[in-house]
């Protein structure tokens, strides 16, 4: 029995919630570990104690966030096998081999070397604990990496093929999985908003201190810092959203048409749509403004191939759901005798396409007798919400450029040594503080809400992963995560402000930080000595 529709979407709430949470404090880890390495090589080479105090300093607020994420990581996991059990027994040989991995290598390897980050400073040698500080870097990029791969089987899945005698998605090319070219391209997309992430951080706590006149040594080099590897980072991100851009118009073509609001496919190249105002029920987008070519050289690198618009792809979708009713009715043949050869056959021909099929599931139990209109709802049914991706989308795309110029004027002006004199800037660099963030939730929900109806797309729709719960089960759960993650957030928000207020000079009582002269106190002229 397939669960009820609410305990479907409760379930999504749940985790959509329970996710985007969980990345407020994955992309800061990513981005302070590598900023970490890269002050505490400094100060290897310089040995200038100013360079430790930075690694110290930052190392305190990197902490902080790692213990957030990881009280938060472990419970959404859970959720795969309470609120996703048929979606966690359907591709769990698929889907928890990197997972797995990522546990016993990339959460371990990354936890024992925070500690020693923490206490090892005078307990061994400066080249060691460098040693140290880019493992924990490497640690959370290996953490990423297994997450995204696992996640980009979820987007394009490859190296599993369906098992009609245990009813399962089964591996049979591992390689395949990790070299999964949608995987990787998420992987470094991600790690390389992280690092503006992080940039983002260091750049606004640093003219926060500027502002205040405090720790301007201090703030100036990690401004410097921030600004250089921000403006190569945030360029990073658009060059590699861009191939992700062309992957997902390989294998998740109507994700592109609904980003791009494109209802009708439109000679190559096609137009991007800069802006405008997408109508579901009208199947059109009003007040759009283009560019044209853009949008065809994008997501396919060509001047004469098609991008295919929504229209279209439903068209397509109504042959492949017939085609997943002849999957399904080989199936069930099989079920009944397995040494039948035609329902193999027929089942081989048309596997790729049994998930089409499963979606009639939302209407009927008969699938096999499904009617046209059911058939219709079932191919509509793979047009996520057009409004929703197509504005999350250019949300995303906007701070990218605008991090790209924020970053590149931290840049010139810390080159020119300008930066204190700028306070128009210092006040626009601590106010663009939480747009990294929003950038990142965009691309997630982009990413996952763009992949809709499908939990794993093209295979198994949502609505059939979830657990046969009660509704009242869920909503105790949920509101036990918000509860417990309401907690986790004013912990949160209490240390970080507590230790930015602190500032380095009074957690480590150092005199490598200078005062600006106007915060200098006034002295009177020196008068003549007097003898004892």
């Amino acid at each position: 029995m397939l669960p009820a529709s609410d305990v479907v979407m409760l379930s999504r709430v749940q985790f959509g919630m329970t996710a985007l949470y969980h990345f407020l404090f994955v992309p800061l880890t990513l981005g302070l570990s590598t900023i970490l390495g890269i002050m505490e090589t400094v100060y290897f080479i310089t040995n200038r104690p100013i360079w430790r105090t930075m690694t110290q300093y930052w190392g305190i607020l990197f902490g902080i966030n790692v213990a957030m994420g990881v009280a938060t990581g472990i419970t959404m996991e859970f959720q795969f096998g309470t609120n996703w059990a048929y979606y966690s027994h359907y591709v769990g040989d698929v889907f928890g081999a990197p997972l797995a991995i990522e546990g016993l290598m990339a959460f371990f390897l990354e936890a024992t070397f925070v500690g020693v980050f923490f206490f090892g400073w005078d307990r061994i040698s400066k080249g060691a604990h460098l040693v140290v500080t880019w493992m924990l870097a490497l640690g959370a990029s290996f953490s990423a990496l297994w997450i995204l791969i696992a996640n980009g089987w979820m987007q394009h899945p490859v190296g599993a093929h369906f098992n009609f005698h245990t009813m399962r998605m089964e591996l049979y090319d591992f390689y395949s999985v990790i070299f999964n070219e949608v995987a990787q391209a998420k992987f470094v997309h991600t790690i390389s908003a992280g690092y503006v992430c992080g940039s983002m951080f260091v750049l606004s706590l640093s003219a926060y201190f500027l502002l205040k006149g405090r720790n301007i040594e201090f703030a100036k080099r990690s401004m410097t810092v921030a600004a250089a590897f921000g403006l190569a980072s945030s360029l990073c991100v658009v060059v590699l959203g861009d191939e992700s851009g062309y992957l997902t118009g390989l294998n998740q073509r109507m994700k592109v048409a609904a980003i791009e609001g494109m209802w009708e496919t439109e000679p190559a190249p096609a137009p991007l749509t800069v802006i405008g105002v997408p109508d579901q029920n009208m199947h059109v987008t009003n007040y759009a403004v283009k560019i044209p070519y853009l949008l065809g050289l994008i997501a396919t690198r060509s001047i004469h191939e098609p991008v295919y618009g929504i229209l279209d792809l439903v068209d397509e979708a109504r042959n492949r759901v017939k085609s997943g009713i002849l999957a399904y009715n080989a199936l069930s043949a099989l079920q009944i005798d397995p040494s039948d050869r035609h329902a193999e056959d027929t089942l081989d021909a048309n596997q790729e396409n049994i998930g089409y099929g499963l979606l009639l599931k939302k209407y009927t139990d008969d699938i096999l007798h499904a009617t046209p209109d059911l058939i219709d709802k079932a191919a509509w049914d793979t047009v996520p919400d057009v409004f929703t991706l197509f504005w999350t989308f250019r949300v995303m795309v906007g701070c990218g450029f605008f991090f790209i110029a924020l970053f590149a004027t931290a840049f010139y002006l810390a080159q020119r040594r300008r930066l204190i004199h700028n306070r128009w800037f210092l006040w626009l660099a601590l106010f663009s503080l939480p747009l990294p963030w929003l950038a990142a939730e965009m691309g997630w929900v982009v990413a996952e809400y763009g992949r809709q109806p499908w939990v794993v797309d093209g295979l198994m729709p949502t609505f059939m992963g979830a657990s046969a719960l009660s509704a009242a089960n869920v909503w105790i759960s949920l509101c036990g995560f918000v509860f417990f993650y309401t907690v986790l957030a004013i912990v949160e928000l209490y240390l970080m402000v507590k230790y930015i207020r602190l500032g380095p000079e009074k957690l480590f009582n150092s005199n490598d930080f200078s005062v600006h002269p106007s915060h200098q106190p006034k002295t009177l002229p020196a008068g003549p000595a007097v003898s004892s």
